[in-house]
């Protein structure tokens, strides 16, 4: 259960999440921001209840696609397992690209060298990839031991920079009234706030290589659910004190906490720095390793092509699903490069983190649509699978308080009125929604034996 939660929260990344994300929620939220990562946390945990809900009846590393295909039949679990994949896939070229546009900016700062980022996120890329078809054992330990050092230097840097401020500590950044625009202003920070906890539900993914699943799961996801929460919170406390509550400041910063860090002891920089480039590699590993699976899984039962279900034969590990996955990210990212110079916008517009933002934003928005779908599903399923178990709160209740939080990112993340690129993202999303139903409509007319496959390989093993 340890490992697969700590391979959770280093596919979390709180380290690179809270660099590249605290910036936008403090400007958004205002100096209250800490509160809106709070209402995240909770929402989070009502998605957790819900995974955890369908682990425990039916593990698999299908995770959401196996969920909500067993629950709406083969056509739900194709469209499904699209959404997923290239959300995922998408969601995961943000952490690609910045896990090399770190260690350039490192390089630069400490060095003066001026090696172009992609060429350090291929290297990097190719690193992980090796890692991740050795085994499962190997990468995600690599991958939890990277996330205890981000951990450490995130929360040394946090208690040092409060200490040295403590003479002007302050609950503002608790008080509700300093959230900006109140209400509007707490739901507009949500999604940003939501995206910080992207990769809570890596444990299902991993289910059939986990003891005792139906338990261990459940545990994992609640237990990374609850240790990110407290720690940004504390992060973001010491941010905001360490800026003196200044968001207008916050806002003028490239990574706040490193400004933070530089400020409090020169030293602590160097930490913060290295806290970034173990968070991204570590996410970019943990972060694979399960979502690749879930493609794996899809083309295994023949969602997808079956050549993606394929394992290595010696290794036993999803080779063609992990490199399937991380070729099309890259792909991603050499289009929106060749966008960006075709469109005339090369230069500054280039960098890692404007592309971050744009592409963990609308694999966000294919995620999210894929909580909804689990959320919805959860009661049906218990009613229909398992009527002597079913319990109205845990399987009714909680998951729709849960579909009810979802819709609140979506809602800001899809209403009109947004910047390019953002703009057209609903528009692609519901393209992408509209060929994934028109794609599983075809291939279970052309395989009605489908259905009896969803789900059919369930991890059940213990320790």
């Amino acid at each position: 259960m340890v490992d697969i939660a700590a391979a959770t929260m280093a596919n979390i990344g709180p380290a690179m999440s809270f660099f590249f994300g605290f910036g936008f929620l403090a400007v958004t939220a205002g100096v209250a921001s800490p509160l809106t990562i709070l209402a995240a946390g909770i929402a989070v945990a009502l998605l957790g209840n819900t995974l955890a809900q369908f682990s425990k009846a039916h593990p698999s590393a299908g995770s959401f696609i196996t969920f909500v295909g067993k629950t709406f039949g083969p056509t739900s679990a194709v469209t499904t397992a699209l959404l997923a994949g290239l959300g995922y896939i998408i969601a995961m070229a943000s952490v690609i690209a910045v896990s090399g546009g770190f260690l350039e900016t490192t390089l630069n700062h400490y060095f003066k060298w001026n090696v172009p980022w992609i060429i350090w996120t291929l290297l990097l890329t190719a690193l992980a990839v090796a890692l991740m078809i050795r085994g499962v054992a190997v990468s995600t330990k690599i991958a939890g031991f990277f996330f205890g050092i981000e951990m450490v230097v995130l929360i040394a840097v946090s208690v040092i920079a409060l200490v040295k401020h403590s003479g002007h500590l302050s609950f503002t950044p608790f008080e509700p009234s300093h959230i900006t625009n109140g209400f509007s202003g707490l739901a507009a920070g949500f999604p940003l706030a939501v995206y910080l906890f992207i990769g809570w539900e890596n444990s299902a993914a991993l289910a059939e290589e986990t003891d005792n699943p139906r338990r261990n799961v459940g545990r994992a996801v609640f237990l990374s659910i609850g240790v990110m929460s407290v720690s940004y919170l504390l992060f973001s406390y010491a941010t905001l004190t360490g800026f003196g509550y200044s968001i207008s400041a916050i806002g003028n910063s490239a990574v706040p906490f490193i400004d933070v860090a530089q400020g409090t002891f020169a030293v602590l920089a160097f930490f913060a720095y290295l806290a970034g480039l173990t968070s991204t590699v570590g996410s970019l590993i943990a972060g694979v390793n399960s979502q690749a699976r879930l493609v794996f899984n899809a083309g295994r039962e023949g969602l997808l092509p079956s050549a993606i279900g394929e394992v290595h034969p010696t290794r036993r590990t999803p080779t063609k699903a992990i490199i399937t996955f991380v070729g099309i990210s890259l792909l991603i990212i050499g289009g929106w490069g060749l966008g960006h110079i075709i469109g005339g916008h090369a230069g500054g517009s280039m960098d890692p983190v404007s592309f971050f933002a744009e592409s963990s934003t609308m694999g966000t928005i294919l995620i999210l649509l894929v909580y909804l779908a689990s959320n919805i599903a959860l009661p049906f399923y218990y009613r229909h699978y398992r009527p002597s178990e079913f319990q109205w709160l845990r399987h009714a209740v909680l998951p729709a308080i849960g579909a009810a939080a979802i819709l609140v990112p979506l809602y800001y993340l899809v209403k009109p009125g947004q910047p390019d690129p953002y703009d057209w993202f609903p528009y692609l999303a519901l393209g992408i929604l509209v060929a994934s139903l028109g794609y599983a409509a075809v291939l279970v007319r052309r395989d009605p034996t489908l259905g009896e496959r969803v789900g059919s390989i369930v991890a059940d093993h213990h320790s």
